[in-house]
């Protein structure tokens, strides 16, 4: 069964979440699951540290938006949305090259705050960072609300 509110598919996930920072940083969502979505990210220049290996906030970034959209699915955004509250990460090992997968399932779905595994691997399936992401579920005000169900109505409808 399903955790997401509505029927979301795959597309739906592209939609809402291949722009801005995931754009710059190339990150492609790839898999969607009752409950779980996944996403990879290269590991090139742009995503790298200066000695050459995946910088540690560019995996911040890559578990932050696979635990934000998932969130986000999990509640009625023509009322709410979820917004990070804190993101921890314990960087396990080096990446020099490649790309990263990252994997996140939920660990909590409160009424109020969601709480969110991401388990990043690298290209041999090895963990080479692991990440809870927390959600606030807050209740949008008229406007917002109003703007994120003409958003929703239009994406569910290219179904």
């Amino acid at each position: 069964m399903s955790i997401w509110h509505e029927e979301f598919t795959l597309d739906h996930v592209i939609s809402l979440r291949n722009n801005n920072m995931n754009k710059h940083l190339r990150i492609e969502f790839i898999e969607l699951g009752d409950d779980y979505i996944i996403a990879r990210m290269p590991v090139e220049d742009i995503t790298r540290q200066s000695r050459g290996v995946l910088h540690g906030g560019a995996s911040c970034v890559l578990a932050e938006s696979l635990g934000s959209i998932a969130s986000n699915m999990c509640i009625d955004m023509r009322k709410q949305k979820a917004v990070g509250l804190e993101i921890n990460a314990n960087h396990l090992r080096p990446v020099a090259d490649g790309f990263v997968t990252g994997k996140t399932t939920a660990v909590s779905l409160g009424k109020n705050v969601h709480v969110w595994n991401i388990d990043i691997r690298n290209d041999k399936g090895k963990l080479n960072c692991v990440s809870r992401l927390t959600t606030a579920i807050v209740n949008l005000n008229d406007d917002d609300a109003k703007t994120n169900k003409e958003m929703l109505e239009t994406l569910l409808s290219k179904s």
